[in-house]
Order: C-alpha cells, then sequence, then structure tokens
C-alpha cells in the first residue's frame, strides 16, 4: 500500500508554487509505501533508527518468521533477550517491550491516537520511551496517512529545501514559511523534497555552505541518504 495522494493535492502545490510544480512534474508521481498498522509501524519505526533500511526490514522479516504474528503477547513472551537475538541494540528491545507492556495493558490506546489531531497524537507518541518528534511525525505520515506532516528536523527535506530553492540555510522561519505555503498538503510536498535530497533530479545541487579548507573542501554530510530520503 502506497501513501495516497492524487490531482487535488498537486493541483493545490503547483497553484501555490511554481517551482515546486516544475519539480512535480519532472519526477511525476512518487509511489512510498505505508504501513497503515500503528502496532508494527512504532515497533519497525524504533528498530529502524540510525540503521539502514535494509538492515530494518532484515530484523522485521526475523520477527514475523519467528512470531508468526507480531502482537504484543508475543513480544512480551520473548522478552528483551530473545527480541535482541534477532538483530536489534539492547535499547531498543527495551523500548519495544516498554511499548508492547503499554499496549497490552491498555496504558497507551492505539485507537485513540488514530482520532486524535497531530498535534496530540505526536504529543502522545512522543511519550513512549524511544520516540521523538521527528519519529512521531513519520508515524503520522506514513502510517496514519496525514496529509500536513512537515519535519524541520528531517535532514533531507532540508536538503531538498536548500535544493530546490537555492538556500545556503533552512532556519526555522523560512522553514515556517515553506510549511505555511504547503498547508494543508504538507506530506504531499515532502515527498517531492524528498526525492530531490535522493538524487531524483541530477541536475540540482545542495546548495549548504561548504566546509573550511578551500575550493577541496566537501560539503557538509546530511542525512539525505537516510530511509526518507531516497527515492523509492
Amino acid at each position: 500500500m502506497y501513501f495516497t495522494y492524487g490531482d487535488d493535492e498537486i493541483g493545490y502545490l503547483k497553484r501555490k508554487d511554481r517551482v515546486l510544480g516544475e519539480v512535480i512534474d519532472k519526477i511525476g508521481y512518487i509511489k512510498r509505501e505505508v504501513d497503515t498498522d500503528l502496532f508494527s509501524s512504532v515497533i519497525r519505526h524504533i528498530i529502524g533508527q540510525q540503521i539502514s533500511t535494509k538492515a530494518q526490514a532484515t530484523i522485521w522479516q526475523r520477527m514475523k518468521e519467528d512470531f508468526g504474528e507480531v502482537t504484543a503477547e508475543n513480544i512480551l513472551e520473548a522478552g528483551i533477550s530473545k527480541l535482541q537475538s534477532f538483530g536489534m541494540t539492547f535499547r531498543k528491545a527495551e523500548y519495544i517491550s516498554d511499548f508492547a507492556e503499554k499496549v497490552h495493558s491498555g496504558i497507551f490506546d492505539l485507537q485513540s491516537i488514530e482520532q486524535k489531531p497531530d498535534i496530540e497524537a505526536i504529543k502522545e507518541l512522543t511519550g513512549l520511551k524511544g520516540i521523538g518528534v521527528w519519529t512521531a511525525e513519520m508515524i503520522l505520515l506514513f502510517c496514519l496517512q496525514r496529509p500536513d506532516i512537515f519535519s524541520f528536523d528531517d535532514l533531507a527535506i532540508q536538503r531538498g529545501l536548500r535544493m530546490v530553492y537555492h538556500h545556503r540555510k533552512i532556519d526555522r522561519k523560512l522553514f515556517e514559511k515553506y510549511r505555511r505555503r504547503f498547508s494543508p498538503y504538507c506530506s504531499t510536498a515532502s515527498l517531492y523534497f524528498w526525492a530531490v535530497a535522493g538524487g531524483a533530479i541530477p541536475e540540482m545541487k545542495d546548495y549548504a555552505p561548504r566546509k573550511k579548507g578551500g575550493k577541496h573542501g566537501k560539503t557538509r554530510k546530511t542525512k539525505s541518504d537516510s530511509k526518507q530520503g531516497q527515492v523509492l
């Protein structure tokens, strides 16, 4: 299943921003997979922090093969050591076990999250161990398919903005200007900035200042090669 957007979102973004409209025309429709099950989405996002998409998929596949179905009860029965054996760190295993316990006991209500507005849903999700604001925003976008997510903490989105609009730096004030422009379809805009950051338009370059060291200095590293920055 892919993130759902169409003519309404594309038409709106093109009317609001000619430059982004040109980017959309060059790239075309983007298919980004979503996981509509909130329980598994939280676990997969915890697993995927600071590792490659391939490594995340491998660990998740091992869990599914061992458990049959990844449920709170199966996770709690397995214990932290078993979770570690799938290839994750002790800390991630601890976070996942704590999340499973909260779901099992009813402390964390998955269904209520789906009904909450973005700000409240993010607040609830960041109350979980191992879930920060960026991770919560990605869960809202790639699980709940919320239409208006634009994450300031996502370095690939910042890189995409620099590349499209020739900025040297994206501060909060500038970022919020773009957020207001693209709202209420920021999630669709995010897909295109991730694509640009991942190299979808080869002639576009990053305008971030180069490191000191003369003409041979390399450009500053970003997280544009993270799983959110890749073109899928």
